[in-house]
């Protein structure tokens, strides 16, 4: 039986949001792409540990990376984000089985 809920994949995501710093991590990269060294400071942690949710956000679809340089850059996907145009208060992030609004800076 396919469900529409996608209900393996919809847990994954959600307890990927579940944590306080990725959630920080989310709402950073809607402004702009960062690397991890710009996230670890911006969290105030160590890189390793900005390495790490990152790696987590990732496998789980909601971000992607792309090497510049000597750098490996960080975006939310595209797929999942959606920048509302038309003077709309709110981003949100499509998850596929639900979405979540974010309210804009």
């Amino acid at each position: 039986m396919n469900e529409p809920l996608q209900p393996d994949r919809c847990a994954r995501v959600l307890r990927a949001l579940a944590e306080r710093d990725r959630l920080r991590i989310i709402h950073w990269l809607r402004c702009s792409p960062r690397n991890v060294g710009e996230l670890a400071k911006l969290l105030g942690r160590s890189v390793a540990s900005a390495s790490h949710h990152l790696s987590v956000l990732r496998q789980a679809g909601l971000v992607q990376d792309e090497k510049q340089g000597k750098f490996v850059v960080y975006r939310l996907h595209p797929n999942v984000h959606c920048a509302c145009a038309g003077g709309s208060d709110v981003e949100y992030l499509d998850l596929g089985c639900c979405r979540l609004e974010i309210p804009r800076a």
